[in-house]
């Protein structure tokens, strides 16, 4: 397998579950803004959405979409405990948290990357942010150290990865002890050093 990547971006989320995981892939850096490979090669012709993740899978196909891409990857070794069993209400249980984490907290990031969007505009959407985190904080608080308990599963890698952009947007965490301990439990695991030190975010 291959993933497409960009530094510290969503595709962080995808990378650690594969190292979680422990299978073997390689990685292809991409410049999302220029939509170039690091070899070069049109980014469109890879991926015609021209953001990443992406996986290319053994079979030479292409996978997009973070929340599917870590189901695949944790559905090909289910004693790593990732993802509960398809089928069970534990697994739509997954399901309903990474769809939160896609469209509550990922997307309410996008303004506040963009210099162009107004400062009223961002804080509207800070706000917005610091409620959402307040929902998380009160799971962390009532299930803990992870999402869904005793076990690391892929919404973890997801709301880590997203989690871990407050500090580039100015947003704080003191309002939130849980998952602030939550976010420094999950930045001690190897797979998720790993990750970031391959992708050129820690030494």
């Amino acid at each position: 397998m291959k993933l497409f990547y960009s530094p510290g971006v969503c595709s962080m989320s995808p990378h650690i579950v594969l190292r979680e995981a422990g299978l073997s892939f390689d990685m292809e850096k991409v410049d999302i803004r220029a939509k170039k490979t690091e070899h070069g090669e049109d980014y469109f012709g890879v991926n015609p959405k021209g953001y990443v993740p992406a996986l290319q899978l053994d079979d030479g196909s292409l996978l997009t979409e973070g929340p599917a891409i870590v189901q695949y990857i944790a559905d090909k070794v289910p004693e790593k405990k990732l993802a509960p069993a398809n089928g069970t209400i534990e697994r739509y249980r997954l399901q309903e948290m990474l769809n939160f984490i896609s469209t509550e907290l990922h997307k309410s990031f996008s303004p506040l990357f963009n210099p162009a969007f107004p400062d009223e505009g961002k804080k509207i959407y800070k706000e917005r942010l610091a409620t959402r985190f307040k929902l998380v904080d009160d799971i962390l608080s009532k299930k803990g150290p992870y999402l869904f308990g005793e076990f690391f599963t892929v919404a973890d890698a997801y709301l880590f990865t997203v989690t871990n952009w407050t500090s580039h947007v100015k947003v704080d965490l003191e309002a939130f002890p849980s998952l602030k301990a939550y976010m420094a439990h999950v930045a001690g695991r190897p797979a998720v050093q790993a990750a970031m030190k391959a992708e050129g975010l820690t030494k």
